[in-house]
Protein backbone atom coordinates (compact mmCIF):
# COMPACT_ATOMS: atom_id res chain seq x y z
CA UNK A 1 0.00 0.00 0.00
CA UNK A 2 1.71 3.40 -1.20
CA UNK A 3 1.46 5.86 1.72
CA UNK A 4 0.35 9.27 1.14
CA UNK A 5 3.29 12.43 1.67
CA UNK A 6 2.06 15.51 2.66
CA UNK A 7 3.29 18.20 0.33
CA UNK A 8 4.71 19.79 3.61
CA UNK A 9 7.11 16.91 3.75
CA UNK A 10 8.40 17.34 0.69
CA UNK A 11 8.87 21.02 0.99
CA UNK A 12 11.04 20.07 4.06
CA UNK A 13 12.95 17.54 2.26
CA UNK A 14 13.87 20.33 -0.59
CA UNK A 15 14.88 23.08 2.57
CA UNK A 16 17.07 20.22 3.50
CA UNK A 17 18.78 19.05 0.56
CA UNK A 18 19.53 22.68 -0.38
CA UNK A 19 20.78 23.66 2.77
CA UNK A 20 22.70 20.84 4.02
CA UNK A 21 23.26 18.90 0.19
CA UNK A 22 23.18 14.67 0.13
CA UNK A 23 26.53 13.53 0.85
CA UNK A 24 27.14 9.89 -0.09
CA UNK A 25 23.82 9.39 -0.56
CA UNK A 26 22.42 9.72 3.26
CA UNK A 27 20.21 13.19 4.10
CA UNK A 28 22.36 15.24 6.48
CA UNK A 29 20.70 15.36 10.10
CA UNK A 30 18.69 18.71 10.02
CA UNK A 31 21.22 20.04 13.04
CA UNK A 32 24.16 19.79 11.59
CA UNK A 33 25.96 22.59 10.18
CA UNK A 34 26.56 22.40 6.08
CA UNK A 35 29.68 22.38 4.68
CA UNK A 36 30.83 25.28 2.77
CA UNK A 37 32.59 25.42 -0.53
CA UNK A 38 36.53 25.88 -0.26
CA UNK A 39 37.19 30.21 -0.74
CA UNK A 40 38.59 29.72 -4.51
CA UNK A 41 42.45 30.71 -4.96
CA UNK A 42 43.32 33.50 -6.68
CA UNK A 43 43.44 32.81 -10.55
CA UNK A 44 46.79 31.30 -11.26
CA UNK A 45 46.92 31.58 -14.94
CA UNK A 46 47.76 35.09 -14.27
CA UNK A 47 50.52 34.49 -11.60
CA UNK A 48 53.90 36.18 -13.13
CA UNK A 49 57.09 36.44 -12.17
CA UNK A 50 58.17 39.64 -14.12
CA UNK A 51 55.73 42.51 -14.90
CA UNK A 52 57.16 44.78 -17.68
CA UNK A 53 55.59 48.53 -17.07
CA UNK A 54 55.99 50.27 -20.07
CA UNK A 55 55.03 53.64 -21.84
CA UNK A 56 55.07 52.49 -25.65
CA UNK A 57 54.33 48.91 -27.77
CA UNK A 58 58.66 48.19 -28.16
CA UNK A 59 59.36 50.19 -24.94
CA UNK A 60 59.67 46.24 -23.53
CA UNK A 61 62.72 45.76 -26.37
CA UNK A 62 64.80 47.83 -23.70
CA UNK A 63 64.83 44.64 -21.86
CA UNK A 64 64.55 41.59 -24.22
CA UNK A 65 67.77 41.35 -23.79
CA UNK A 66 67.80 40.17 -20.07
CA UNK A 67 63.76 38.62 -20.82
CA UNK A 68 65.18 36.11 -23.22
CA UNK A 69 67.21 34.33 -20.51
CA UNK A 70 64.47 34.42 -17.88
CA UNK A 71 61.93 33.03 -19.82
CA UNK A 72 63.96 30.59 -21.70
CA UNK A 73 66.66 29.52 -19.99
CA UNK A 74 65.07 30.18 -16.24
CA UNK A 75 61.39 29.44 -17.18
CA UNK A 76 59.94 32.55 -15.63
CA UNK A 77 56.49 33.59 -16.76
CA UNK A 78 56.63 37.05 -17.61
CA UNK A 79 53.21 39.49 -18.40
CA UNK A 80 53.57 43.40 -19.90
CA UNK A 81 51.49 46.49 -19.72
CA UNK A 82 51.97 49.18 -21.92
CA UNK A 83 50.58 52.64 -20.45
CA UNK A 84 49.97 54.12 -23.69
CA UNK A 85 49.44 52.73 -27.39
CA UNK A 86 51.91 54.97 -28.92
CA UNK A 87 49.22 56.64 -30.55
CA UNK A 88 51.79 59.34 -31.51
CA UNK A 89 54.39 58.00 -33.16
CA UNK A 90 55.64 57.49 -36.80
CA UNK A 91 54.85 54.71 -39.63
CA UNK A 92 57.11 53.61 -41.53
CA UNK A 93 54.82 50.64 -43.23
CA UNK A 94 51.75 52.93 -44.01
CA UNK A 95 49.31 56.01 -43.85
CA UNK A 96 47.81 54.90 -40.83
CA UNK A 97 48.18 57.26 -37.55
CA UNK A 98 46.74 58.34 -33.94
CA UNK A 99 44.37 55.99 -33.30
CA UNK A 100 44.71 53.75 -36.35
CA UNK A 101 48.48 53.66 -35.45
CA UNK A 102 47.91 52.79 -31.89
CA UNK A 103 45.74 49.32 -32.61
CA UNK A 104 48.72 48.52 -35.04
CA UNK A 105 51.49 48.88 -32.40
CA UNK A 106 49.56 47.32 -29.74
CA UNK A 107 49.33 44.46 -32.46
CA UNK A 108 52.41 44.42 -33.04
CA UNK A 109 54.01 44.68 -29.39
CA UNK A 110 51.29 41.15 -28.53
CA UNK A 111 53.18 39.34 -31.65
CA UNK A 112 56.24 40.28 -30.67
CA UNK A 113 55.91 39.19 -27.00
CA UNK A 114 53.83 35.90 -28.27
CA UNK A 115 56.92 35.23 -29.82
CA UNK A 116 58.92 35.27 -26.44
CA UNK A 117 55.56 32.86 -25.20
CA UNK A 118 54.59 36.49 -23.59
CA UNK A 119 50.43 36.48 -23.98
CA UNK A 120 49.46 38.31 -20.96
CA UNK A 121 49.54 41.80 -22.34
CA UNK A 122 47.33 45.17 -21.48
CA UNK A 123 47.49 48.45 -22.70
CA UNK A 124 45.95 51.33 -20.44
CA UNK A 125 44.60 53.64 -22.76
CA UNK A 126 46.88 57.00 -21.81
CA UNK A 127 47.85 59.22 -24.64
CA UNK A 128 51.18 59.67 -25.76
CA UNK A 129 52.62 62.34 -25.37
CA UNK A 130 55.42 63.51 -26.90
CA UNK A 131 57.82 65.28 -24.67
CA UNK A 132 60.27 65.41 -21.81
CA UNK A 133 58.31 66.66 -19.04
CA UNK A 134 56.70 63.93 -17.34
CA UNK A 135 54.00 66.49 -15.78
CA UNK A 136 52.10 66.56 -19.57
CA UNK A 137 51.96 62.85 -19.44
CA UNK A 138 50.62 62.27 -16.10
CA UNK A 139 47.95 65.51 -16.69
CA UNK A 140 47.13 64.05 -20.07
CA UNK A 141 46.83 60.54 -18.88
CA UNK A 142 44.98 61.37 -15.91
CA UNK A 143 47.66 60.41 -13.51
CA UNK A 144 44.96 58.87 -10.94
CA UNK A 145 42.83 56.45 -13.10
CA UNK A 146 46.25 54.93 -14.76
CA UNK A 147 47.57 54.06 -10.87
CA UNK A 148 44.21 52.63 -10.49
CA UNK A 149 44.14 50.04 -13.34
CA UNK A 150 47.97 49.45 -12.69
CA UNK A 151 47.35 48.55 -8.94
CA UNK A 152 44.88 46.21 -10.23
CA UNK A 153 46.63 44.47 -12.68
CA UNK A 154 49.58 44.16 -10.13
CA UNK A 155 46.96 42.31 -7.71
CA UNK A 156 45.55 40.45 -10.91
CA UNK A 157 49.06 39.05 -11.57
CA UNK A 158 51.08 39.15 -8.30
CA UNK A 159 54.68 39.58 -9.85
CA UNK A 160 57.57 38.91 -7.52
CA UNK A 161 59.35 41.54 -9.74
CA UNK A 162 58.60 45.02 -11.67
CA UNK A 163 60.72 46.16 -14.50
CA UNK A 164 60.11 49.57 -15.73
CA UNK A 165 61.60 52.83 -16.60
CA UNK A 166 63.61 55.32 -15.04
CA UNK A 167 61.95 57.67 -13.07
CA UNK A 168 64.18 60.61 -13.37
CA UNK A 169 65.04 63.11 -15.61
CA UNK A 170 67.79 62.16 -18.13
CA UNK A 171 69.44 63.32 -21.13
CA UNK A 172 68.92 60.97 -23.82
CA UNK A 173 64.80 60.48 -25.63
CA UNK A 174 63.77 60.77 -22.38
CA UNK A 175 60.25 60.66 -23.11
CA UNK A 176 57.37 61.69 -20.64
CA UNK A 177 56.19 59.03 -20.83
CA UNK A 178 58.85 56.40 -20.25
CA UNK A 179 58.93 58.69 -16.68
CA UNK A 180 55.17 58.87 -15.90
CA UNK A 181 55.41 55.19 -16.40
CA UNK A 182 58.02 54.59 -13.81
CA UNK A 183 56.71 56.99 -11.62
CA UNK A 184 53.26 55.10 -11.67
CA UNK A 185 55.22 51.74 -11.64
CA UNK A 186 57.04 52.99 -8.47
CA UNK A 187 53.33 53.85 -6.73
CA UNK A 188 51.75 50.98 -7.76
CA UNK A 189 54.59 48.33 -6.26
CA UNK A 190 54.23 50.97 -2.84
CA UNK A 191 50.06 50.66 -3.21
CA UNK A 192 49.36 47.49 -4.12
CA UNK A 193 49.78 45.64 -1.14
CA UNK A 194 47.69 48.33 0.63
CA UNK A 195 44.09 47.27 1.51
CA UNK A 196 43.10 50.67 1.70
CA UNK A 197 44.06 52.07 -1.38
CA UNK A 198 41.85 51.26 -3.93
CA UNK A 199 39.43 49.28 -1.79
CA UNK A 200 36.73 48.63 -4.22
CA UNK A 201 39.24 46.20 -6.04
CA UNK A 202 39.66 44.01 -2.34
CA UNK A 203 36.33 43.84 -1.51
CA UNK A 204 34.70 40.99 -1.81
CA UNK A 205 31.92 40.52 -4.34
CA UNK A 206 28.82 39.15 -2.98
CA UNK A 207 28.11 36.38 -5.08
CA UNK A 208 31.26 35.75 -7.06
CA UNK A 209 29.27 33.26 -9.35
CA UNK A 210 26.47 35.43 -9.94
CA UNK A 211 26.42 38.25 -12.70
CA UNK A 212 26.36 42.33 -11.64
CA UNK A 213 28.77 42.55 -8.98
CA UNK A 214 30.12 46.02 -8.67
CA UNK A 215 33.56 45.03 -6.21
CA UNK A 216 36.13 43.00 -7.48
CA UNK A 217 37.25 40.54 -4.97
CA UNK A 218 41.33 40.97 -5.65
CA UNK A 219 43.61 40.12 -2.42
CA UNK A 220 46.36 43.06 -1.54
CA UNK A 221 49.87 41.96 -3.21
CA UNK A 222 53.19 43.47 -2.48
CA UNK A 223 55.32 42.90 -5.18
CA UNK A 224 59.16 41.63 -3.62
CA UNK A 225 61.32 44.02 -6.11
CA UNK A 226 61.30 46.62 -8.49
CA UNK A 227 64.24 47.81 -10.87
CA UNK A 228 64.67 50.12 -13.65
CA UNK A 229 66.53 50.80 -17.19
CA UNK A 230 66.89 53.85 -18.84
CA UNK A 231 67.74 55.20 -22.00
CA UNK A 232 69.91 57.57 -20.99
CA UNK A 233 72.64 58.88 -23.47
CA UNK A 234 74.84 57.05 -21.83
CA UNK A 235 74.04 53.79 -19.26
CA UNK A 236 77.30 54.04 -17.82
CA UNK A 237 76.12 55.50 -14.78
CA UNK A 238 74.40 52.74 -14.21
CA UNK A 239 77.07 50.56 -13.92
CA UNK A 240 77.35 48.81 -10.26
CA UNK A 241 73.75 49.95 -9.00
CA UNK A 242 71.78 46.44 -10.06
CA UNK A 243 72.59 43.31 -12.17
CA UNK A 244 74.06 43.60 -15.32
CA UNK A 245 73.31 40.92 -18.34
CA UNK A 246 76.20 40.01 -21.01
CA UNK A 247 73.94 39.61 -24.62
CA UNK A 248 76.50 38.21 -26.20
CA UNK A 249 75.88 34.71 -23.47
CA UNK A 250 74.42 32.00 -26.09
CA UNK A 251 70.90 30.61 -25.11
CA UNK A 252 70.83 27.23 -23.80
CA UNK A 253 67.55 26.33 -24.88
CA UNK A 254 67.46 28.03 -28.11
CA UNK A 255 71.06 27.56 -29.32
CA UNK A 256 71.32 31.55 -30.32
CA UNK A 257 72.70 34.52 -29.04
CA UNK A 258 70.56 36.74 -26.44
CA UNK A 259 70.71 39.31 -28.58
CA UNK A 260 69.61 37.61 -31.90
CA UNK A 261 66.77 36.63 -29.87
CA UNK A 262 66.33 40.40 -28.76
CA UNK A 263 66.38 41.84 -32.68
CA UNK A 264 63.99 39.05 -33.64
CA UNK A 265 61.83 40.08 -31.32
CA UNK A 266 62.29 44.00 -31.62
CA UNK A 267 61.66 43.37 -35.71
CA UNK A 268 58.15 42.73 -35.11
CA UNK A 269 57.61 46.45 -34.46
CA UNK A 270 58.07 47.13 -38.27
CA UNK A 271 56.43 50.48 -38.02
CA UNK A 272 58.89 52.11 -35.80
CA UNK A 273 62.27 53.08 -37.55
CA UNK A 274 64.46 53.31 -34.24
CA UNK A 275 63.34 49.43 -33.45
CA UNK A 276 61.76 47.09 -35.99
CA UNK A 277 63.15 49.13 -39.02
CA UNK A 278 66.28 48.29 -37.47
CA UNK A 279 65.96 44.84 -35.79
CA UNK A 280 64.71 44.00 -39.40
CA UNK A 281 68.20 45.51 -40.78
CA UNK A 282 69.93 44.12 -38.39
CA UNK A 283 68.74 40.56 -39.50
CA UNK A 284 69.19 41.07 -43.05
CA UNK A 285 72.93 42.51 -43.02
CA UNK A 286 74.07 40.44 -39.37
CA UNK A 287 75.36 43.91 -37.98
CA UNK A 288 74.05 43.33 -34.25
CA UNK A 289 76.12 45.84 -32.69
CA UNK A 290 73.00 48.02 -31.13
CA UNK A 291 71.94 44.82 -29.77
CA UNK A 292 74.90 43.48 -28.15
CA UNK A 293 75.00 46.05 -25.60
CA UNK A 294 74.55 44.60 -22.19
CA UNK A 295 71.38 45.11 -20.51
CA UNK A 296 71.67 47.32 -17.19
CA UNK A 297 69.33 47.39 -14.29
CA UNK A 298 69.11 49.97 -11.62
CA UNK A 299 67.63 48.30 -7.90
CA UNK A 300 65.13 50.65 -6.96
CA UNK A 301 63.83 48.88 -4.00
CA UNK A 302 64.08 45.41 -2.46
CA UNK A 303 62.06 44.01 0.11
CA UNK A 304 63.80 40.79 0.43
CA UNK A 305 67.66 39.79 0.91
CA UNK A 306 70.19 39.77 -1.55
CA UNK A 307 72.96 42.10 -3.07
CA UNK A 308 72.74 45.37 -5.38
CA UNK A 309 74.52 43.62 -8.47
CA UNK A 310 72.75 40.06 -7.71
CA UNK A 311 70.55 38.19 -9.93
CA UNK A 312 67.14 39.78 -10.45
CA UNK A 313 65.79 36.98 -8.59
CA UNK A 314 68.55 36.54 -5.71
CA UNK A 315 66.37 36.54 -2.75
CA UNK A 316 62.66 35.31 -3.95
CA UNK A 317 61.20 32.78 -2.60
CA UNK A 318 57.52 31.61 -3.52
CA UNK A 319 54.95 32.78 -1.58
CA UNK A 320 53.56 36.32 0.04
CA UNK A 321 55.75 39.28 2.04
CA UNK A 322 53.87 41.51 4.33
CA UNK A 323 52.60 44.83 3.06
CA UNK A 324 55.70 47.05 2.88
CA UNK A 325 54.61 51.06 4.03
CA UNK A 326 57.03 53.75 2.40
CA UNK A 327 57.85 56.93 3.92
CA UNK A 328 55.75 59.14 2.23
CA UNK A 329 55.95 62.75 1.27
CA UNK A 330 57.01 65.28 4.48
CA UNK A 331 57.79 68.74 4.03
CA UNK A 332 61.71 69.35 4.46
CA UNK A 333 62.89 71.81 7.01
CA UNK A 334 63.55 74.82 5.17
CA UNK A 335 65.53 78.03 6.41
CA UNK A 336 66.37 81.40 4.78
CA UNK A 337 66.01 81.93 0.96
CA UNK A 338 67.40 79.24 -1.42
CA UNK A 339 67.08 78.71 -4.88
CA UNK A 340 67.23 75.29 -6.75
CA UNK A 341 65.36 73.74 -10.06
CA UNK A 342 62.23 73.41 -10.45
CA UNK A 343 59.37 71.41 -12.50
CA UNK A 344 60.47 67.67 -12.99
CA UNK A 345 64.13 68.13 -10.88
CA UNK A 346 61.87 69.52 -7.59
CA UNK A 347 59.23 66.91 -8.34
CA UNK A 348 61.89 64.17 -8.20
CA UNK A 349 63.66 65.10 -5.26
CA UNK A 350 60.42 65.00 -3.49
CA UNK A 351 59.40 61.88 -5.20
CA UNK A 352 62.60 59.53 -4.32
CA UNK A 353 62.61 60.30 -0.44
CA UNK A 354 58.60 59.70 -0.38
CA UNK A 355 59.31 56.13 -2.08
CA UNK A 356 62.21 55.43 0.14
CA UNK A 357 64.15 55.90 -3.33
CA UNK A 358 66.70 58.08 -1.38
CA UNK A 359 69.38 56.63 -3.49
CA UNK A 360 68.26 57.54 -6.79
CA UNK A 361 69.45 61.20 -6.08
CA UNK A 362 73.04 59.71 -6.60
CA UNK A 363 72.77 58.79 -9.84
CA UNK A 364 73.10 61.76 -11.58
CA UNK A 365 75.31 64.30 -9.36
CA UNK A 366 74.50 67.59 -11.91
CA UNK A 367 71.08 67.95 -13.30
CA UNK A 368 70.92 67.05 -17.05
CA UNK A 369 68.92 67.45 -20.13
CA UNK A 370 68.97 67.05 -23.88
CA UNK A 371 67.93 69.81 -26.17
CA UNK A 372 67.81 69.84 -30.27
CA UNK A 373 69.84 72.90 -31.89
CA UNK A 374 69.09 76.33 -31.70
CA UNK A 375 66.02 75.56 -30.43
CA UNK A 376 64.57 77.58 -27.20
CA UNK A 377 65.64 75.81 -23.86
CA UNK A 378 62.71 76.11 -20.82
CA UNK A 379 64.37 75.96 -17.57
CA UNK A 380 61.52 75.83 -13.84
CA UNK A 381 63.14 77.46 -10.91
CA UNK A 382 62.37 78.06 -7.75
CA UNK A 383 62.66 80.92 -5.54
CA UNK A 384 62.40 79.91 -2.13
CA UNK A 385 61.89 82.52 1.14
CA UNK A 386 61.18 80.78 4.50
CA UNK A 387 61.72 83.78 6.26
CA UNK A 388 59.69 86.25 7.77
CA UNK A 389 60.36 88.90 5.73
CA UNK A 390 59.38 90.07 2.54
CA UNK A 391 62.82 89.79 0.04
CA UNK A 392 63.61 91.06 -3.19
CA UNK A 393 65.76 88.32 -4.86
CA UNK A 394 68.44 89.05 -7.93
CA UNK A 395 68.66 85.86 -10.41
CA UNK A 396 71.06 86.10 -13.04
CA UNK A 397 72.78 83.78 -15.57
CA UNK A 398 75.77 82.29 -16.64
CA UNK A 399 75.62 81.01 -19.90
CA UNK A 400 77.88 79.03 -22.68
CA UNK A 401 78.92 80.37 -26.07
CA UNK A 402 76.46 81.39 -28.87
CA UNK A 403 73.37 80.92 -26.48
CA UNK A 404 71.15 84.07 -25.89
CA UNK A 405 68.70 84.79 -22.50
CA UNK A 406 64.88 85.24 -23.53
CA UNK A 407 63.89 85.67 -20.04
CA UNK A 408 65.20 85.11 -16.45
CA UNK A 409 67.87 87.67 -15.23
CA UNK A 410 65.70 89.64 -12.84
CA UNK A 411 64.71 90.99 -9.38
CA UNK A 412 61.99 89.07 -7.97
CA UNK A 413 59.90 90.29 -4.89
CA UNK A 414 59.16 87.06 -2.44
CA UNK A 415 56.90 87.20 -0.03
CA UNK A 416 57.53 85.74 3.66
CA UNK A 417 57.28 81.41 3.25
CA UNK A 418 56.78 82.04 -0.13
CA UNK A 419 58.14 80.07 -3.59
CA UNK A 420 58.70 81.87 -6.92
CA UNK A 421 58.20 79.68 -9.84
CA UNK A 422 60.43 81.14 -12.26
CA UNK A 423 60.70 80.62 -16.16
CA UNK A 424 64.15 81.43 -17.46
CA UNK A 425 64.00 80.68 -20.97
CA UNK A 426 66.60 81.03 -23.21
CA UNK A 427 67.83 79.65 -27.16
CA UNK A 428 70.44 77.09 -27.45
CA UNK A 429 73.47 77.63 -29.70
CA UNK A 430 73.78 75.20 -32.54
CA UNK A 431 76.67 72.40 -32.46
CA UNK A 432 77.96 70.75 -35.56
CA UNK A 433 78.08 67.37 -33.33
CA UNK A 434 76.26 66.48 -29.46
CA UNK A 435 77.80 68.59 -27.37
CA UNK A 436 77.67 69.07 -23.46
CA UNK A 437 77.36 72.74 -22.16
CA UNK A 438 76.65 74.14 -18.78
CA UNK A 439 74.49 76.91 -17.54
CA UNK A 440 74.82 78.55 -14.23
CA UNK A 441 72.63 80.66 -12.20
CA UNK A 442 73.50 83.14 -9.36
CA UNK A 443 71.15 84.74 -6.41
CA UNK A 444 71.65 87.53 -4.51
CA UNK A 445 69.13 88.86 -1.67
CA UNK A 446 70.10 91.86 0.51
CA UNK A 447 73.65 91.86 -0.75
CA UNK A 448 74.19 87.91 0.48
CA UNK A 449 75.19 85.33 -2.54
CA UNK A 450 72.81 81.83 -2.84
CA UNK A 451 74.78 78.94 -3.62
CA UNK A 452 74.08 78.83 -7.36
CA UNK A 453 72.56 75.87 -9.43
CA UNK A 454 73.57 73.96 -12.68
CA UNK A 455 72.45 72.47 -15.32
CA UNK A 456 74.10 70.18 -18.25
CA UNK A 457 73.06 70.51 -21.27
CA UNK A 458 73.28 67.90 -24.68
CA UNK A 459 72.73 69.92 -27.43
CA UNK A 460 72.20 67.62 -30.39
CA UNK A 461 70.22 67.86 -33.99
CA UNK A 462 67.32 65.10 -32.71
CA UNK A 463 65.15 65.35 -29.37
CA UNK A 464 61.72 65.14 -28.17
CA UNK A 465 60.60 68.43 -27.56
CA UNK A 466 61.56 69.88 -23.97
Amino acid sequence: MRRFVPASSLLLFLILAILGGVRNGTLQAANQLAEAWPNPEPDLRFKTDILVITAHPDDETMVTGYLARAIFDQQKHVAAIFTTPGNGGGDQVSTAQATALGDIRIMEAREALASFGVLHVWCLGGRDTPGQDLMWSLESWNHGDVLGQMVRLIRLTRPEVILTWLPDYVAGENHSDHQASGVIATEAFDLAGDPTKFPEQVAAPRNYTGIANMTEGLLPWQCKKIYYFSDAASTDFLVGKGPEYRTTDVSPAKNAPYFKLAAEEMAHHLTQKDSGQMAKRALETGDFAYFKQPVRLVLGKSLVAGSITGDVFEGITPGVIPFAPVHGYRAEARKGISVELGGPWDYYRDFWRAHDLQHMAELIQTPEVAVGNGVQVHVPILIRNDTDEAAEVSLTSTLPAGWKELYGTSRYPVRPHEVYPVQAVYEAASTEKPEWQTLRWKVESHGEVIPAITLRVLTDSTGLPQ
